[in-house]
C-alpha cells in the first residue's frame, strides 16, 4: 500500500475546541463530513445543524470529562510499548536488507504515526487536565480570600466593639472624683430641705444629687473661711516682716559682739565660731565622712586632746553636688544634644578616650575630705586625709608626716615614713591594695580595669579599718560584727588610733635608730644595758636597705622564702657584723607592725670557709638567740629599742662564737686571732658542740641554754 492510498483513507476531524468551526465555512452546502472511529481516539461528538444538516463536532473538553485518568497513563504505557516494539521492528527489518519504501516498513510507519498522534492526544489531555486543576485551584483561593476578608472585617468590627464597649464600662463620672461625706453623716448634718429622707432614701440617683447639693453648700462656706483665713494670714506676715526688719537691723551688732570675743573663745580653747562654720560644712559631707567626723571628734573631745578634726575641699561644688536637678536641665537637654551632635561632627571621639572618661568618673572622688591630725609628745604630727569615692561607695586614706627634727640624714630609713607604705598591715593583712567592696569588681570589669592597686597611688589606700571607721562594713569571708554606721565606727576609733600613734612612734624611733647604725653605731639604751656584757669586740660595720628581690637572690635566706615568712610588704635590710678576719652577715625582715612583729634574722658567716643557719648548728643556735628568745630583749614598753638589742645580741653572739672556736686547724702552737675574754662554763656541750651564748646577769657569765 502506498502512502498516497494511506493519506487518503486517514479520517478527516473538525476540531472545535474554541466553539465554531469557523475554519470550514468555504464547504459546500450539500457535504456532509464523517469521522472514522479509531480506536482509544473517539471522543464525545456533539452534533449541531449547519444549514439544515445534522453534523458532529469532537470536543476534547467534553471528552476529558468522561475519560479516567489512571486508563490515560495505562494507553500512555501500552502505547510507548508499542511504539519501542515497532521502532525495533523496522529496525530488524532495515538490517535484514529491507528496503526503505517496502510494504512491511510502511506499514509498521503508519501505525507508529498512529501512536504518536496517540500521545499527542494524551499530551493535550494532561495539558488540559493540569490547566483545568491550577484553574479549580485559583477560584478555590479566591473563595478562602474572599471568605478571609470577610473574617477580617468581622474580626475588626467586632474588636471596635468591644473597645467602645470597654469606654463604656470605664467611664467615670465627675463627681465619682470627690470624696464626699459618708451617708450617715450626710443624713445627720445636712438639713431636711436637702437630704429629704423620705426620697434619697429609696432612690439612689437622688441620694447622689442631694449628697452633691450639701457638698456644694459646704465648699461655698468653706471658700468663705479661706478668704478670712487669707485675709489674717496677709496681717501676720505683714507683723512678721516688720520683726523680721528689726532683727536684721541687729546682726551687724551681733557680728561686732562675735568679733570683739574671738581673743575671749581663744583663750578658753572655746571656738564656737569654728565649731559653727565647720558644722555648717559637714552637712554636705557624704553619709562615711560624716560619720568619721563626728565619731573622730567626739573620741578627740572625751579620750585624746591631741587629736583635731578639719573638713577640706570645695563647698560650693559639694553643694552644687547635692542640690537636686532644676527642671531647667529638660528645657536645656535640646540645645545640649545640638552642641554635642556639632561637636561629634567635628571630633568623634575613639573608644580609648570613652572608656578613659568612665574610668575617671568612676574614681570620682566627693568634692569634700578630712583631715585627722594625731599629734605625739615630741611635736611630731600624723596628718591623715580621708577620700569618698561615690560611685565605688569606699573611703581611701593618704598620709603624711611632720616632724620638728629633719630626718632627712639615714638613708636607709627612705621607706619608714613613705606615704605609700606608712599604715601597710595596720591590722594583719590589711595592705590596702584592692577594694573591700565586692561589687567594685563587676563594675571595674565594665570599664576595664584590672586591679585597684594601680590607682591607689593617686586615690589612696582602701584600707579595711578605713571602712570601719566610716560605718561601712562589706560581706567578706570573715565573721561580720553585725554593727553598722555610728555604732561600727566606734567600736573600733580607739583601738585604731592608738594603732596610729603606736605606728608613728615605732616608725620615728627606728629612724632615729637606722641613722646611728648607718654610723655604725648601735644605740643601746641605759634601761637595756644589763642585757649585754661591759665589753662588746664585734662591730656592726655596715647597714643598708635592701630591695624585696635582692633579699630572694641570696642563698642562706631560701628556707625562709619557703616558709613563707616573708611579705613583699615587708622592709628588708643587710648588716654586717666584723671581728678581724671574720665577718657576720645578717639578712633582716622588718614586719611593717614592728615592734609587735619582731624582725626576723637569717645569718651567714665568712670565715675560714662560708656557713649558714642551714650548715652550722651554732649559726642556727645564734639565729634562735635573736629570733627565738626575743622577749628578753624588749626592753622597756613599747619595746622601740627590739632591733638595736637584737644586733647587740648578735655581736655578743660572735664574739662566744670565735673566741670558743679552736684557732689552729693543725694543731700547732701559736698565738690565737680571737683571745677568749667571755666568761663561759662550758665552752661546747653535746654532740653538736654548741656554744654557750646565754648572757647570766649580774654574774656575767654564759652558759647553755
Amino acid at each position: 500500500m502506498s502512502s498516497d492510498a494511506v493519506k487518503k483513507r486517514k479520517p478527516k476531524v473538525i476540531r472545535n475546541e474554541s466553539g465554531t468551526p469557523e475554519t470550514k465555512r468555504g464547504r459546500a452546502e450539500g457535504d456532509q463530513v464523517t469521522y472514522p472511529a479509531g480506536p482509544h481516539l473517539i471522543g464525545q461528538r456533539k452534533p449541531f445543524t449547519v444549514k439544515n444538516q445534522d453534523v458532529r463536532v469532537y470536543n476534547e473538553e467534553v471528552e476529558l470529562e468522561v475519560r479516567d485518568p489512571q486508563q490515560d497513563y495505562m494507553l500512555y504505557k501500552n502505547t510507548c510499548a508499542a511504539l519501542a516494539k515497532l521502532m525495533a521492528e523496522i529496525q530488524e527489518l532495515k538490517a535484514g536488507g529491507a528496503k526503505v519504501g517496502s510494504v512491511e516498513i510502511e506499514e509498521r510507519r503508519t501505525q507508529c504515526s498512529v501512536h504518536f498522534i496517540t500521545l499527542k492526544k494524551l499530551n493535550r489531555l494532561a495539558h488540559m487536565r493540569l490547566k483545568k486543576g491550577r484553574d479549580q485551584t485559583h477560584e478555590a483561593k479566591q473563595r478562602v480570600d474572599v471568605l478571609h476578608l470577610q473574617l477580617q472585617n468581622l474580626l475588626y468590627e467586632v474588636m471596635h466593639l468591644q473597645k467602645e464597649i470597654g469606654k463604656c464600662l470605664e467611664f467615670r463620672s465627675q463627681h465619682e472624683e470627690i470624696e464626699l461625706v459618708s451617708e450617715e453623716e450626710f443624713f445627720q448634718e445636712a438639713p431636711a430641705e436637702i437630704s429629704r429622707p423620705h426620697v434619697t432614701r429609696d432612690d439612689q440617683h437622688q441620694l447622689t444629687l442631694a449628697r452633691l447639693d450639701w457638698e456644694l453648700e459646704q465648699r461655698k462656706r468653706l471658700a468663705e473661711q479661706y478668704k478670712m483665713s487669707l485675709a489674717r494670714k496677709e496681717k501676720i506676715q505683714k507683723a512678721i516682716e516688720q520683726k523680721r526688719e528689726y532683727l536684721s537691723s541687729l546682726q551687724p551688732g551681733l557680728q561686732n559682739i562675735m568679733q570683739a570675743s574671738l581673743p575671749v573663745q581663744e583663750y578658753l580653747a572655746i571656738p564656737f565660731e569654728h565649731m559653727q562654720k565647720q558644722a555648717e560644712v559637714a552637712r554636705h559631707l557624704p553619709p562615711p565622712l560624716y560619720v568619721l567626723l563626728v565619731q573622730a571628734g567626739a573620741y578627740g573631745q572625751a579620750c585624746d586632746k591631741n587629736l583635731s578634726v578639719s573638713i577640706r575641699g570645695d563647698v560650693d561644688e559639694a553643694k552644687a553636688l547635692s542640690r537636686p536637678p532644676e527642671d531647667s536641665q529638660d528645657d536645656e537637654s535640646d540645645s545640649d544634644a545640638e552642641e554635642e551632635q556639632q561637636n561629634t561632627k567635628r571630633r568623634r571621639a575613639t573608644s580609648g578616650v570613652q572608656l578613659d572618661d568612665k574610668r575617671k568618673e568612676m574614681l570620682r572622688r566627693h568634692p569634700l575630705s578630712l583631715c585627722v591630725d594625731l599629734k605625739c609628745k615630741d611635736g611630731s604630727v600624723l596628718h591623715l586625709f580621708f577620700y569618698y569615692l561615690m560611685n565605688l561607695n569606699i573611703l581611701t586614706v593618704k598620709t603624711k608626716v611632720s616632724t620638728s627634727a629633719d630626718l632627712s640624714g639615714a638613708v636607709s630609713a627612705g621607706e619608714l615614713l613613705n606615704s605609700e607604705s606608712l599604715l601597710n598591715c595596720l591590722y594583719a593583712s590589711d595592705h590596702g591594695k584592692e577594694t573591700p567592696n565586692p561589687a567594685n569588681r563587676y563594675q571595674f570589669d565594665k570599664v576595664g580595669i584590672t586591679t585597684f592597686g594601680d590607682y591607689v597611688s593617686d586615690l589612696g589606700h582602701p584600707y579595711v579599718w578605713v571602712q570601719k571607721l566610716g560605718g561601712l562594713q562589706f560581706s567578706s569571708g570573715g565573721a561580720q560584727s553585725g554593727l553598722t554606721g555610728s555604732a561600727l565606727s566606734a567600736s573600733h576609733m580607739e583601738r585604731t588610733m592608738k594603732l596610729l600613734r603606736g605606728r608613728l612612734q615605732a616608725r620615728l624611733a627606728l629612724h632615729k635608730q637606722f641613722s646611728s647604725l648607718e654610723h655604725s653605731i648601735i644605740p643601746v639604751s641605759s634601761e637595756c644595758q644589763h642585757l649585754f656584757p661591759a665589753k662588746v669586740v664585734s662591730g656592726l660595720m655596715r647597714w643598708t636597705l635592701m630591695s624585696h628581690q635582692e633579699f630572694t637572690e641570696l642563698g642562706f635566706v631560701q628556707h625562709v622564702l619557703k616558709a613563707g615568712l616573708v611579705h613583699e610588704t615587708d622592709l628588708f635590710f643587710m648588716a654586717a657584723v666584723e671581728r678581724g678576719t671574720a665577718r657576720l652577715l645578717a639578712a633582716v625582715v622588718m614586719n611593717p607592725r614592728y615592734p609587735e612583729v619582731a624582725p626576723l634574722f637569717s645569718l651567714s658567716l665568712h670565715w675560714k670557709g662560708e656557713r649558714s643557719g642551714r650548715t652550722d648548728d651554732n649559726l642556727r643556735a645564734m639565729e634562735s638567740e635573736v629570733n627565738v628568745f626575743r622577749s628578753e630583749l624588749q626592753g622597756p614598753r613599747p619595746g622601740l629599742q627590739l632591733l638595736t638589742n637584737q644586733i647587740q645580741r648578735l655581736c655578743v653572739c660572735l664574739d662566744v662564737y670565735l673566741e670558743t672556736e679552736s684557732q689552729v686547724c693543725d694543731g700547732s702552737e701559736g698565738p690565737k686571732e680571737f683571745p677568749r675574754e667571755k666568761m663561759c662554763l662550758r665552752t661546747a656541750r653535746g654532740p653538736s658542740r654548741l656554744k654557750p651564748f646565754k648572757y647570766n646577769h649580774p654574774q656575767g657569765f654564759f652558759s647553755h641554754r
